[in-house]
Protein backbone atom coordinates (compact mmCIF):
# COMPACT_ATOMS: atom_id res chain seq x y z
CA UNK A 1 0.00 0.00 0.00
CA UNK A 2 1.45 3.35 -1.05
CA UNK A 3 2.17 5.94 1.62
CA UNK A 4 0.57 9.14 0.30
CA UNK A 5 3.03 11.16 2.37
CA UNK A 6 5.75 9.62 0.20
CA UNK A 7 4.10 10.19 -3.22
CA UNK A 8 4.35 13.48 -5.12
CA UNK A 9 0.96 15.15 -5.27
CA UNK A 10 0.46 15.61 -9.00
CA UNK A 11 0.54 11.83 -9.47
CA UNK A 12 -2.24 10.92 -7.06
CA UNK A 13 -4.92 13.58 -6.61
CA UNK A 14 -3.43 16.18 -8.93
CA UNK A 15 -2.14 19.57 -7.85
CA UNK A 16 -5.11 22.00 -7.58
CA UNK A 17 -4.53 24.90 -9.94
CA UNK A 18 -5.83 27.92 -11.73
CA UNK A 19 -2.37 28.69 -13.10
CA UNK A 20 0.75 26.60 -13.52
CA UNK A 21 4.37 26.76 -14.63
CA UNK A 22 6.59 23.95 -15.85
CA UNK A 23 10.21 25.02 -15.41
CA UNK A 24 12.25 22.82 -17.74
CA UNK A 25 15.92 22.92 -16.73
CA UNK A 26 19.41 21.55 -17.09
CA UNK A 27 21.82 21.05 -14.18
CA UNK A 28 24.99 23.12 -14.30
CA UNK A 29 28.01 21.03 -15.29
CA UNK A 30 30.18 22.52 -12.56
CA UNK A 31 27.61 22.64 -9.78
CA UNK A 32 26.13 19.14 -9.56
CA UNK A 33 27.03 18.65 -5.86
CA UNK A 34 25.66 22.13 -5.06
CA UNK A 35 22.39 21.27 -6.84
CA UNK A 36 22.07 18.05 -4.86
CA UNK A 37 22.65 19.92 -1.61
CA UNK A 38 20.10 22.60 -2.61
CA UNK A 39 17.54 19.83 -3.09
CA UNK A 40 17.38 19.46 0.70
CA UNK A 41 15.85 22.93 0.97
CA UNK A 42 13.66 22.44 -2.11
CA UNK A 43 12.17 19.19 -0.81
CA UNK A 44 10.47 21.20 1.94
CA UNK A 45 8.37 22.84 -0.80
CA UNK A 46 7.35 19.57 -2.49
CA UNK A 47 3.64 18.82 -2.21
CA UNK A 48 2.68 15.24 -1.34
CA UNK A 49 -0.42 13.31 -2.36
CA UNK A 50 -1.56 13.46 1.27
CA UNK A 51 -1.29 17.26 1.19
CA UNK A 52 -3.30 17.32 -2.04
CA UNK A 53 -6.07 15.35 -0.35
CA UNK A 54 -6.11 17.91 2.47
CA UNK A 55 -6.11 20.83 0.02
CA UNK A 56 -8.99 19.38 -1.97
CA UNK A 57 -10.95 18.83 1.24
CA UNK A 58 -10.40 22.50 2.11
CA UNK A 59 -11.62 23.55 -1.34
CA UNK A 60 -14.77 21.41 -1.00
CA UNK A 61 -15.49 22.77 2.48
CA UNK A 62 -14.95 26.35 1.30
CA UNK A 63 -17.43 25.85 -1.57
CA UNK A 64 -20.00 24.24 0.72
CA UNK A 65 -19.77 27.08 3.24
CA UNK A 66 -20.27 29.64 0.48
CA UNK A 67 -23.32 27.77 -0.81
CA UNK A 68 -24.83 27.67 2.67
CA UNK A 69 -24.23 31.41 3.03
CA UNK A 70 -25.56 32.19 -0.43
CA UNK A 71 -22.23 33.65 -1.51
CA UNK A 72 -19.73 33.08 -4.30
CA UNK A 73 -16.79 31.10 -2.89
CA UNK A 74 -13.52 32.98 -2.67
CA UNK A 75 -10.41 31.26 -3.95
CA UNK A 76 -8.17 29.81 -1.26
CA UNK A 77 -4.48 30.64 -1.54
CA UNK A 78 -2.90 27.30 -2.40
CA UNK A 79 0.35 26.30 -4.03
CA UNK A 80 1.73 22.95 -5.15
CA UNK A 81 5.29 22.04 -6.16
CA UNK A 82 6.66 18.82 -7.68
CA UNK A 83 9.85 17.79 -9.49
CA UNK A 84 10.79 15.10 -12.01
CA UNK A 85 14.00 14.06 -13.79
CA UNK A 86 14.82 12.76 -17.24
CA UNK A 87 17.22 9.86 -17.84
CA UNK A 88 19.78 12.46 -18.89
CA UNK A 89 19.24 14.25 -15.60
CA UNK A 90 19.85 11.07 -13.65
CA UNK A 91 23.10 10.52 -15.53
CA UNK A 92 24.16 14.10 -14.76
CA UNK A 93 23.55 13.38 -11.05
CA UNK A 94 25.60 10.20 -11.23
CA UNK A 95 22.55 7.95 -10.76
CA UNK A 96 23.29 5.19 -13.23
CA UNK A 97 20.61 2.67 -12.27
CA UNK A 98 18.59 1.06 -15.06
CA UNK A 99 14.98 2.12 -14.51
CA UNK A 100 13.84 -0.67 -16.85
CA UNK A 101 11.77 1.57 -19.15
CA UNK A 102 12.98 1.73 -22.74
CA UNK A 103 11.24 4.94 -23.85
CA UNK A 104 12.42 6.74 -20.71
CA UNK A 105 16.02 5.59 -21.15
CA UNK A 106 16.03 6.68 -24.80
CA UNK A 107 14.31 10.02 -24.30
CA UNK A 108 11.26 11.37 -26.09
CA UNK A 109 13.16 13.05 -28.93
CA UNK A 110 14.52 9.64 -29.93
CA UNK A 111 10.96 8.31 -29.70
CA UNK A 112 9.35 11.11 -31.71
CA UNK A 113 9.38 9.36 -35.09
CA UNK A 114 7.66 6.26 -33.73
CA UNK A 115 5.07 8.52 -32.06
CA UNK A 116 4.27 9.97 -35.49
CA UNK A 117 5.52 13.48 -34.76
CA UNK A 118 6.14 15.58 -37.89
CA UNK A 119 9.81 15.87 -38.77
CA UNK A 120 12.59 15.27 -41.26
CA UNK A 121 13.88 11.76 -41.89
CA UNK A 122 16.95 11.86 -44.12
CA UNK A 123 18.72 8.59 -45.02
CA UNK A 124 21.40 7.59 -42.50
CA UNK A 125 20.58 10.54 -40.27
CA UNK A 126 18.73 10.79 -36.98
CA UNK A 127 15.08 11.81 -37.27
CA UNK A 128 14.68 15.53 -36.60
CA UNK A 129 11.22 16.36 -35.19
CA UNK A 130 9.65 19.72 -35.97
CA UNK A 131 9.88 20.74 -32.32
CA UNK A 132 10.63 24.00 -30.60
CA UNK A 133 14.43 24.36 -30.30
CA UNK A 134 14.15 24.27 -26.49
CA UNK A 135 13.40 20.54 -26.66
CA UNK A 136 15.89 19.65 -29.40
CA UNK A 137 18.65 19.11 -26.81
CA UNK A 138 18.59 17.00 -23.66
CA UNK A 139 16.82 18.47 -20.65
CA UNK A 140 17.51 17.21 -17.15
CA UNK A 141 14.33 17.89 -15.25
CA UNK A 142 11.13 19.82 -14.78
CA UNK A 143 9.73 21.63 -11.75
CA UNK A 144 5.94 21.94 -11.55
CA UNK A 145 4.50 25.00 -9.78
CA UNK A 146 0.70 25.16 -9.48
CA UNK A 147 -1.42 27.68 -7.65
CA UNK A 148 -4.70 29.50 -7.21
CA UNK A 149 -3.42 32.46 -9.24
CA UNK A 150 -0.58 33.64 -11.41
CA UNK A 151 0.64 35.80 -8.51
CA UNK A 152 0.90 32.77 -6.21
CA UNK A 153 2.80 30.81 -8.86
CA UNK A 154 5.20 33.69 -9.58
CA UNK A 155 5.94 34.20 -5.88
CA UNK A 156 6.72 30.51 -5.43
CA UNK A 157 8.84 30.50 -8.58
CA UNK A 158 10.93 33.30 -7.05
CA UNK A 159 11.62 31.12 -3.99
CA UNK A 160 12.69 28.24 -6.22
CA UNK A 161 14.91 30.52 -8.29
CA UNK A 162 16.64 31.59 -5.06
CA UNK A 163 17.15 28.00 -3.90
CA UNK A 164 18.87 26.97 -7.11
CA UNK A 165 20.38 30.35 -8.01
CA UNK A 166 18.56 30.50 -11.35
CA UNK A 167 20.07 33.28 -13.45
CA UNK A 168 22.87 33.98 -10.97
CA UNK A 169 26.62 33.50 -11.53
CA UNK A 170 26.58 30.44 -9.26
CA UNK A 171 23.39 28.89 -10.68
CA UNK A 172 22.97 25.17 -10.06
CA UNK A 173 20.29 24.86 -12.76
CA UNK A 174 19.59 26.74 -15.97
CA UNK A 175 16.13 27.48 -17.33
CA UNK A 176 15.67 26.00 -20.81
CA UNK A 177 12.02 27.00 -21.16
CA UNK A 178 9.09 27.72 -18.89
CA UNK A 179 5.71 26.50 -20.10
CA UNK A 180 2.94 28.55 -18.51
CA UNK A 181 -0.73 27.59 -18.54
CA UNK A 182 -3.97 28.68 -16.95
CA UNK A 183 -7.56 27.55 -16.63
CA UNK A 184 -9.68 29.12 -19.34
CA UNK A 185 -12.02 31.96 -18.30
CA UNK A 186 -15.75 32.07 -17.57
CA UNK A 187 -17.92 29.23 -18.78
CA UNK A 188 -14.89 27.67 -20.47
CA UNK A 189 -13.38 26.70 -17.10
CA UNK A 190 -12.29 23.07 -17.34
CA UNK A 191 -12.52 23.06 -21.14
CA UNK A 192 -9.54 22.72 -23.48
CA UNK A 193 -9.17 25.16 -26.39
CA UNK A 194 -11.34 23.23 -28.85
CA UNK A 195 -14.09 23.84 -26.31
CA UNK A 196 -14.56 20.34 -24.86
CA UNK A 197 -14.68 19.64 -21.14
CA UNK A 198 -11.48 17.83 -20.21
CA UNK A 199 -10.31 15.42 -17.53
CA UNK A 200 -13.63 13.63 -16.97
CA UNK A 201 -12.45 10.05 -17.39
CA UNK A 202 -9.67 9.16 -14.95
CA UNK A 203 -9.07 5.73 -13.43
CA UNK A 204 -9.58 5.23 -9.72
CA UNK A 205 -6.55 3.84 -7.90
CA UNK A 206 -7.24 0.81 -5.73
CA UNK A 207 -7.27 1.41 -1.96
CA UNK A 208 -6.73 5.15 -2.52
CA UNK A 209 -9.84 6.16 -4.45
CA UNK A 210 -12.19 4.08 -2.34
CA UNK A 211 -15.50 5.27 -3.79
CA UNK A 212 -15.15 5.15 -7.58
CA UNK A 213 -18.04 6.33 -9.72
CA UNK A 214 -19.85 3.95 -12.10
CA UNK A 215 -17.80 3.26 -15.20
CA UNK A 216 -14.69 4.98 -13.85
CA UNK A 217 -12.67 1.78 -13.64
CA UNK A 218 -10.24 0.91 -10.87
CA UNK A 219 -6.59 0.08 -11.49
CA UNK A 220 -4.15 -1.52 -9.12
CA UNK A 221 -1.60 0.85 -7.66
CA UNK A 222 1.28 -0.58 -9.69
CA UNK A 223 -0.28 0.61 -12.94
CA UNK A 224 0.58 4.15 -11.84
CA UNK A 225 3.15 3.77 -9.06
CA UNK A 226 6.38 1.83 -9.48
CA UNK A 227 7.01 -1.00 -7.05
CA UNK A 228 3.36 -1.46 -6.09
CA UNK A 229 0.81 -4.18 -6.85
CA UNK A 230 0.72 -4.97 -10.58
CA UNK A 231 3.89 -3.15 -11.53
CA UNK A 232 5.04 -6.08 -13.61
CA UNK A 233 8.54 -4.78 -14.36
CA UNK A 234 11.28 -6.74 -12.58
CA UNK A 235 14.70 -5.71 -11.30
CA UNK A 236 13.99 -2.06 -10.72
CA UNK A 237 15.99 -0.30 -8.00
CA UNK A 238 14.14 -0.12 -4.70
CA UNK A 239 14.26 3.68 -4.55
CA UNK A 240 11.79 3.81 -7.48
CA UNK A 241 8.94 2.61 -5.25
CA UNK A 242 6.10 5.15 -5.06
CA UNK A 243 7.53 7.09 -7.99
CA UNK A 244 5.93 7.37 -11.43
CA UNK A 245 6.98 8.09 -14.99
CA UNK A 246 5.76 11.49 -16.16
CA UNK A 247 5.17 12.21 -19.84
CA UNK A 248 5.29 15.88 -20.82
CA UNK A 249 3.97 16.90 -24.25
CA UNK A 250 3.63 20.49 -25.42
CA UNK A 251 0.78 20.50 -27.93
CA UNK A 252 -0.18 23.37 -30.23
CA UNK A 253 -3.87 23.37 -31.18
CA UNK A 254 -5.09 24.87 -34.46
CA UNK A 255 -8.43 25.98 -33.05
CA UNK A 256 -9.69 28.31 -35.85
CA UNK A 257 -8.79 25.70 -38.45
CA UNK A 258 -10.56 22.95 -36.49
CA UNK A 259 -13.69 25.09 -36.16
CA UNK A 260 -13.59 25.98 -39.85
CA UNK A 261 -13.43 22.31 -40.84
CA UNK A 262 -16.45 21.49 -38.69
CA UNK A 263 -18.32 24.45 -40.13
CA UNK A 264 -17.58 23.31 -43.67
CA UNK A 265 -18.46 19.67 -42.93
CA UNK A 266 -21.69 19.60 -40.92
CA UNK A 267 -23.75 16.48 -40.61
CA UNK A 268 -26.74 17.14 -42.87
CA UNK A 269 -30.16 16.16 -41.61
CA UNK A 270 -33.55 17.86 -42.11
CA UNK A 271 -34.09 17.97 -38.36
CA UNK A 272 -31.04 20.05 -37.46
CA UNK A 273 -29.47 23.34 -38.51
CA UNK A 274 -26.01 23.49 -40.14
CA UNK A 275 -24.59 24.82 -36.87
CA UNK A 276 -26.08 21.87 -34.99
CA UNK A 277 -24.70 19.56 -37.67
CA UNK A 278 -21.22 20.97 -37.12
CA UNK A 279 -21.59 20.60 -33.36
CA UNK A 280 -22.67 16.98 -33.81
CA UNK A 281 -19.71 16.24 -36.09
CA UNK A 282 -17.35 17.68 -33.47
CA UNK A 283 -18.95 15.63 -30.71
CA UNK A 284 -18.52 12.49 -32.81
CA UNK A 285 -14.86 13.37 -33.35
CA UNK A 286 -14.32 13.72 -29.62
CA UNK A 287 -16.70 11.09 -28.25
CA UNK A 288 -18.29 13.67 -25.95
CA UNK A 289 -20.26 16.85 -26.40
CA UNK A 290 -18.51 20.07 -25.43
CA UNK A 291 -20.34 19.90 -22.11
CA UNK A 292 -18.64 16.56 -21.44
CA UNK A 293 -21.76 14.43 -21.95
CA UNK A 294 -20.78 11.09 -23.58
CA UNK A 295 -22.32 10.51 -26.99
CA UNK A 296 -22.56 6.78 -26.27
CA UNK A 297 -25.28 7.74 -23.77
CA UNK A 298 -26.69 10.81 -25.53
CA UNK A 299 -25.76 10.27 -29.19
CA UNK A 300 -27.65 13.00 -31.02
CA UNK A 301 -28.33 15.75 -28.51
CA UNK A 302 -26.23 17.35 -25.80
CA UNK A 303 -27.27 16.72 -22.20
CA UNK A 304 -25.60 19.19 -19.81
CA UNK A 305 -27.20 17.55 -16.78
CA UNK A 306 -25.63 14.23 -17.76
CA UNK A 307 -22.28 15.95 -18.26
CA UNK A 308 -22.03 17.19 -14.66
CA UNK A 309 -23.36 14.02 -13.03
CA UNK A 310 -20.35 11.88 -11.99
CA UNK A 311 -22.62 8.89 -11.38
CA UNK A 312 -23.59 8.85 -15.08
CA UNK A 313 -20.99 10.66 -17.20
CA UNK A 314 -18.64 7.65 -17.27
CA UNK A 315 -21.24 4.91 -16.98
CA UNK A 316 -21.10 3.49 -20.50
CA UNK A 317 -19.27 0.70 -22.31
CA UNK A 318 -19.66 1.28 -26.11
CA UNK A 319 -21.86 -1.82 -26.25
CA UNK A 320 -25.32 -0.22 -26.55
CA UNK A 321 -27.59 -2.22 -28.86
CA UNK A 322 -24.63 -4.40 -29.86
CA UNK A 323 -23.30 -1.49 -31.94
CA UNK A 324 -20.45 -2.95 -34.00
CA UNK A 325 -20.07 -0.08 -36.47
CA UNK A 326 -20.06 2.95 -34.19
CA UNK A 327 -23.56 4.23 -34.87
CA UNK A 328 -23.82 5.88 -31.46
CA UNK A 329 -20.11 6.65 -31.10
CA UNK A 330 -17.61 6.28 -33.97
CA UNK A 331 -15.07 3.55 -33.35
CA UNK A 332 -12.21 6.03 -33.84
CA UNK A 333 -13.60 8.84 -31.67
CA UNK A 334 -10.90 10.34 -29.47
CA UNK A 335 -12.30 9.12 -26.14
CA UNK A 336 -12.95 5.65 -27.55
CA UNK A 337 -9.43 5.30 -28.94
CA UNK A 338 -7.87 6.40 -25.67
CA UNK A 339 -10.04 4.22 -23.42
CA UNK A 340 -11.87 1.54 -25.44
CA UNK A 341 -13.77 0.24 -22.42
CA UNK A 342 -15.58 -2.97 -23.48
CA UNK A 343 -14.42 -2.90 -27.10
CA UNK A 344 -11.66 -5.36 -26.21
CA UNK A 345 -13.79 -7.88 -24.32
CA UNK A 346 -13.36 -10.54 -26.99
CA UNK A 347 -9.60 -10.01 -27.23
CA UNK A 348 -7.04 -11.06 -24.65
CA UNK A 349 -5.85 -7.53 -23.91
CA UNK A 350 -5.61 -5.99 -20.44
CA UNK A 351 -7.21 -2.56 -20.49
CA UNK A 352 -5.95 -2.00 -16.96
CA UNK A 353 -2.32 -2.13 -18.09
CA UNK A 354 -2.92 0.75 -20.52
CA UNK A 355 -4.62 3.21 -18.18
CA UNK A 356 -2.89 6.48 -17.36
CA UNK A 357 -3.62 9.40 -15.06
CA UNK A 358 -3.82 12.60 -17.09
CA UNK A 359 -2.93 16.05 -15.83
CA UNK A 360 -1.93 19.20 -17.71
CA UNK A 361 -3.45 22.60 -18.42
CA UNK A 362 -4.36 24.81 -21.41
CA UNK A 363 -1.97 27.56 -22.47
CA UNK A 364 -2.24 30.58 -24.73
CA UNK A 365 -4.86 33.29 -25.32
CA UNK A 366 -8.47 32.94 -26.32
CA UNK A 367 -9.14 33.35 -30.04
CA UNK A 368 -9.12 36.89 -31.39
CA UNK A 369 -11.86 38.28 -33.61
CA UNK A 370 -9.44 38.13 -36.56
CA UNK A 371 -8.74 34.45 -35.95
CA UNK A 372 -12.44 33.66 -35.66
CA UNK A 373 -13.28 35.48 -38.90
CA UNK A 374 -10.28 34.27 -40.91
CA UNK A 375 -10.20 30.70 -39.62
CA UNK A 376 -6.41 30.95 -39.34
CA UNK A 377 -4.36 30.73 -36.14
CA UNK A 378 -2.21 33.74 -35.33
CA UNK A 379 -1.34 33.09 -31.68
CA UNK A 380 0.19 29.98 -30.10
CA UNK A 381 -2.29 28.12 -27.92
CA UNK A 382 -2.91 24.55 -26.92
CA UNK A 383 -2.41 22.07 -24.11
CA UNK A 384 0.49 21.29 -21.80
CA UNK A 385 -0.23 17.57 -21.55
CA UNK A 386 1.05 15.50 -18.65
CA UNK A 387 0.31 11.91 -17.72
CA UNK A 388 1.60 9.40 -15.17
CA UNK A 389 2.16 5.64 -15.41
CA UNK A 390 4.58 3.00 -14.12
CA UNK A 391 5.48 1.93 -17.66
CA UNK A 392 5.59 4.40 -20.56
CA UNK A 393 5.58 1.61 -23.13
CA UNK A 394 2.31 0.27 -21.73
CA UNK A 395 0.85 3.69 -21.02
CA UNK A 396 1.26 6.83 -23.10
CA UNK A 397 3.31 5.30 -25.91
CA UNK A 398 0.96 2.34 -26.33
CA UNK A 399 -2.13 4.55 -26.44
CA UNK A 400 -0.54 6.88 -29.00
CA UNK A 401 1.06 4.35 -31.34
CA UNK A 402 -1.08 1.21 -31.04
CA UNK A 403 -4.50 2.83 -30.60
CA UNK A 404 -4.63 6.49 -31.71
CA UNK A 405 -2.31 6.11 -34.72
CA UNK A 406 -3.64 2.75 -35.94
CA UNK A 407 -6.52 3.14 -38.44
CA UNK A 408 -7.54 -0.50 -37.85
CA UNK A 409 -8.16 -0.02 -34.12
CA UNK A 410 -10.48 -0.91 -32.47
CA UNK A 411 -10.92 -4.23 -34.29
CA UNK A 412 -14.71 -4.41 -34.10
CA UNK A 413 -15.31 -5.28 -37.74
CA UNK A 414 -14.02 -8.16 -39.84
CA UNK A 415 -13.84 -5.77 -42.76
CA UNK A 416 -13.51 -2.13 -41.94
CA UNK A 417 -11.18 0.72 -41.20
CA UNK A 418 -12.23 2.84 -38.19
CA UNK A 419 -9.55 5.40 -39.03
CA UNK A 420 -7.31 7.66 -37.00
CA UNK A 421 -8.07 9.40 -33.74
CA UNK A 422 -9.14 12.75 -35.27
CA UNK A 423 -7.74 14.73 -32.33
CA UNK A 424 -4.30 13.24 -31.56
CA UNK A 425 -3.87 10.53 -34.20
CA UNK A 426 -0.73 11.06 -36.29
CA UNK A 427 0.21 9.48 -39.60
CA UNK A 428 3.58 7.80 -39.87
CA UNK A 429 3.51 7.60 -43.68
CA UNK A 430 2.09 9.57 -46.61
CA UNK A 431 -1.37 7.99 -46.71
CA UNK A 432 -3.14 10.81 -44.86
CA UNK A 433 -5.79 10.56 -42.18
CA UNK A 434 -9.39 9.42 -42.49
CA UNK A 435 -12.09 8.47 -40.01
CA UNK A 436 -15.11 6.24 -40.47
CA UNK A 437 -18.65 6.74 -39.26
CA UNK A 438 -18.74 10.33 -38.06
CA UNK A 439 -22.01 10.70 -39.96
CA UNK A 440 -24.56 8.45 -38.20
CA UNK A 441 -26.56 8.31 -41.44
CA UNK A 442 -23.53 6.80 -43.18
CA UNK A 443 -21.76 4.61 -40.58
CA UNK A 444 -19.48 3.02 -43.19
CA UNK A 445 -18.52 6.30 -44.85
CA UNK A 446 -15.04 7.79 -44.49
CA UNK A 447 -14.19 11.44 -44.00
CA UNK A 448 -10.76 12.76 -44.99
CA UNK A 449 -9.01 14.82 -42.32
CA UNK A 450 -6.78 17.24 -44.24
CA UNK A 451 -5.07 18.75 -41.20
CA UNK A 452 -3.53 17.54 -37.96
CA UNK A 453 -5.08 20.06 -35.58
CA UNK A 454 -2.91 19.03 -32.61
CA UNK A 455 0.81 19.43 -33.28
CA UNK A 456 3.60 18.46 -30.85
CA UNK A 457 6.03 21.28 -30.09
CA UNK A 458 8.28 19.17 -27.88
CA UNK A 459 8.37 17.15 -24.71
CA UNK A 460 10.31 14.68 -22.62
CA UNK A 461 9.92 11.57 -20.49
CA UNK A 462 10.62 12.22 -16.81
CA UNK A 463 10.55 10.25 -13.56
CA UNK A 464 8.80 11.72 -10.53
CA UNK A 465 10.53 10.17 -7.50
CA UNK A 466 9.07 9.55 -4.08
CA UNK A 467 9.83 11.97 -1.26
CA UNK A 468 12.09 9.41 0.42
CA UNK A 469 14.00 8.88 -2.85
CA UNK A 470 14.48 12.63 -3.22
CA UNK A 471 15.99 12.73 0.26
CA UNK A 472 18.19 9.61 0.13
CA UNK A 473 19.05 9.09 -3.55
CA UNK A 474 18.91 12.54 -5.16
CA UNK A 475 19.88 15.00 -2.41
CA UNK A 476 23.28 15.25 -0.71
CA UNK A 477 23.78 16.23 2.90
CA UNK A 478 24.65 19.90 3.20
Amino acid sequence: MADLNNVQGDIIGGLPKKAQQYLVFTIDDNNVPAFRKALNQFINLVTTAAQVQQDRAKIAANKQTAIEQGKTPQLLTLVGVNIAFSHFGLKKLGINDNLQDGPYMNGQKNDSQSLGDPGDAAPFQQFDPHWDPAFKNDTHGVILIAGDSEDTVVATRAKINDIFGVGAFNATIHEIITLSGSVRPGDQKGHEHFGFMDGISQPAVKDIDTSPFPGQGTVRQGVILCGRDHDGVLFRPGWMTDGSFMVLRWYKQLVPEFNTFLKQNPIVDPGITPAQGSELRGARFMGRWKSGAPIDVSPFQDDPDLAVDPTRNNDFTYTANNDQVGYRCPLAAHTRKGNPRNDLDNIIVSREDHRIIRRGIPFGPEMSDDEISSGVSQALRGLIFVCYQSNIGNGFKFIQTVWANDPLFPPKQLLGNPGYDPIIGQVTDETGRTIQGTDPLDPNGHLTLPTEWVIPQGGEYYFSPSISALRTTFALSA
